[in-house]
């Protein structure tokens, strides 16, 4: 399925798919290195977490023994990641004819932070440097022979745009090689590293942030930024033909090309997702060459479109359109994929499931299924023998019945808009009683959101009798324009507003022990985190901030050199310093320069190598409050970027966690 292109967003967590390790000089540790709290002390905290518990923090947060299933693409072979006594976890080849398997890609060090098939005998994986997020792309053959580094180059961030089924030695890459601001795509061997570069990103004033490339490798649009704050979207009629303006646009509104049309009469057809003159969302069929919508083929009135599936196999027709609401929704078109869908769900019933994966010929289907109460299980389903076999259930260990309810909800802010969200909810909950709550705003902020589903933290919060609430705050992705523009200028301001909105409502509803209110937020989640503490220091006894912002000027003058092209766009949805009223609201809304007035416990969590929040920004806050004498635990990972990947550095950070949650709100 291809994802909608969604308006541009910063500082959304995510943990995204180095080098072969070699002998390095040893380098100085970022950060104030005097700051980090001990581990014994750490451990001292995490002893507050105290009862006879049916589950511990490892049958959570603990890998699954085998996941990450995928089909080479004939589907001979099935790959998997298992996880060795170790933690480290290797992907595994088994042939499906003949059962044999083979260990191909070791773990090392540095997390494999992906895999994928590139043809029927090879894959690729990627990995970075202690969560630099500079990813580096490898290769290997199916019996492990022929590793090779395809792009063994330092500080450079590499992503895969497109793969190339008929030319399966060769796919199409992006790098910030020749320039550390902007992306160029090269076309890669990928058995020897031979590239060779597509386009020339080198016009600083407009530069391209968005490649279009057909199902040949063929480059036929991009997206380019002018002014700083708009976009304009190109596309040539052919390869001998300039490229011309089709859509010219601001950072409000999104434009993009999510799929050609391949059919005779048709080469210049495409589908497209825009919300430019509505508020919701679509994709539309687009007229390239006259530069005009020549209709809508899907939209939802109140949620954005937000995906589409097309068959190669039978000619590019569309299969699913797809959005996501209270709950993800798919919407069949096909005749092929209705039949399929009513398969799967009257398997599957009420739970929801996904095709993570299916075989050229679509002859095999990989299915994850999942619920708010079920982890995952992955099956196969044969198409010929319209037979489902259960391949693995993830967790095995967490049972349905003990987990916890995930309940859509939503509510009127205080200024009239819609605000939706989720509330888990212990057992305790359901019977009447008010339990402690853990208020959880997602990162980003802008274009992110919370989904339903099987979450392990809020699970694990559920455990120990807490409830969690998670607010899709105003700036929220997948709600359309409006609700999205009215995020902008609002950090520290109306979007803090949302979530007190959203935890007076659980209170009314009489889940929330108004006295036992706690806050937890990473990236944005852990400004959030820190603005609340400052703002409404009476709502919440006590807050975690999770490599978090704290100082809006520090943050911007940290970012690494590719969101440069991005600055104008942040000045116009976050901040201008050049601005005086801004510069003002950017002082009032940054909590370090006002971290003398957090008068609740806090913790903080940090990952040394985080590209994104600098580790300066944790560190000021924590000398800042310690300077007043407040005893501020204060974890961090040398190994870890933005946001912790490491097994065993998770574990230590939700018990750490749950021991300071049980010391304040228990």
């Amino acid at each position: 399925m291809k994802k909608m292109k969604p308006s541009l967003y910063l500082l959304g967590i995510s943990l995204i798919i180095s080098n072969m390790i070699t002998a390095q000089e040893p380098v100085a540790k970022p950060g104030n290195i005097e700051l980090p709290t001990s581990k014994a002390d750490l451990e001292l905290l995490a002893a507050f977490d105290k009862g006879d518990f049916k589950y511990s923090v490892p049958s959570y947060f603990a890998k699954p023994l085998k996941s990450g299933f995928q089909f080479s693409p004939k589907g001979q072979y099935l790959s998997y990641r298992e996880k060795d006594e170790n933690g480290k976890r290797h992907v595994y080849v088994k042939n499906t004819i003949t059962d044999a398997i083979t260990k191909v890609i070791t773990e090392g060090e540095e997390l494999l932070r992906g895999y994928n098939w590139v043809n029927d005998n090879r894959l690729i994986y990627i990995k970075d440097q202690g969560g630099n997020e500079n990813y580096q792309l490898f290769a290997i053959n199916i019996d492990g022979t022929n590793e090779k580094a395809l792009t063994p180059f330092d500080g450079v961030k590499v992503s895969i745009l497109e793969t190339l089924k008929d030319q399966p030695d060769f796919m199409i890459i992006q790098m910030n090689k020749d320039n550390p601001e902007v992306f160029e795509p090269y076309k890669i061997n990928v058995n020897t590293g031979e590239l060779v570069k597509l386009y020339e990103n080198n016009d600083p004033n407009s530069p391209v942030m968005g490649y279009d490339f057909d199902k040949d490798g063929n480059l036929r649009g991009y997206t380019r930024q002018v002014n700083g704050t708009e976009m304009e979207q190109m596309y040539r009629t052919g390869s001998d033909k300039p490229f011309e303006v089709i859509e010219h646009y601001d950072w409000k509104g999104a434009f993009g090309i999510i799929g050609f049309i391949y059919e005779k009469g048709q080469e210049n057809i495409a589908y497209v997702s825009t919300n430019l003159g509505r508020d919701k969302q679509v994709a539309a069929k687009y007229d390239l060459a006259n530069k005009k919508m020549i209709e809508v083929v899907f939209e939802n009135k109140d949620f954005d479109a937000s995906g589409i599936s097309r068959s190669r196999k039978r000619n590019w027709e569309i299969d699913y359109f797809s959005y996501e609401g209270e709950k993800y929704h798919i919407e069949p078109v096909s005749d092929y994929y209705k039949k399929l869908h009513s398969i799967f769900k009257n398997q599957f019933g009420s739970k929801d499931f996904w095709v993570t994966d299916y075989t050229d010929n679509e002859d095999k289907y990989l299915l994850y299924v999942t619920s708010d109460k079920l982890y995952g299980e992955y099956f196969v389903y044969d198409a010929v023998k319209n037979e489902f076999k259960l391949m693995v259930t993830l967790m095995p260990e967490l049972k349905e019945n003990d987990m916890a309810e995930m309940r859509p909800i939503k509510f009127k802010s205080r200024d009239g808009f819609l605000v939706y969200g989720y509330i888990t909810l212990p057992v305790k909950a359901l019977t009447g009683q008010k339990v402690p709550m853990i208020v959880n705003p997602h990162g980003g902020p802008y274009g992110v959101r919370d989904s339903w589903g099987f979450n392990p933290e809020t699970q694990l919060f559920a455990s120990r009798g807490y409830a969690t609430l998670q607010v899709n705050y105003r700036g929220s992705g997948g709600y359309g324009k409006e609700f999205y523009l009215a995020g902008s200028k609002q950090i520290g301001r109306n979007m803090l507003n949302d979530l007190e909105d959203g935890v007076n409502y659980c209170i009314e509803q009489g889940w929330a022990d108004s006295k036992k209110i706690a806050i937890y937020g990473a990236s944005y989640g852990g400004l959030a985190t820190l603005g609340s503490l400052i703002k409404t220091p009476d709502m919440y006894v006590c807050g975690v901030d999770y490599v978090g912002v704290s100082n809006l000027f520090t943050f911007v003058n940290s970012f690494p050199a590719y969101w440069k092209p991005f600055m104008a766009q942040f000045y116009a949805q976050w901040y201008d310093p050049e601005n005086p009223e801004e510069k003002k609201i950017m002082e009032e809304v940054s909590p370090a320069l006002r971290a003398t007035e957090i008068t609740k416990p806090l913790f903080v969590v940090q990952g040394a190598n985080d590209p994104r929040v600098n580790i300066n920004e944790s560190d000021q806050i924590v000398t800042t409050l310690r300077a007043k004498g407040k005893d501020i635990p204060y974890m961090v990972k040398y190994n870890e970027g933005h946001g912790f990947g490491h097994e065993e550095n998770q574990l230590e950070l939700y018990q750490y966690m749950l021991g300071f949650f049980a010391k304040y709100l228990k």
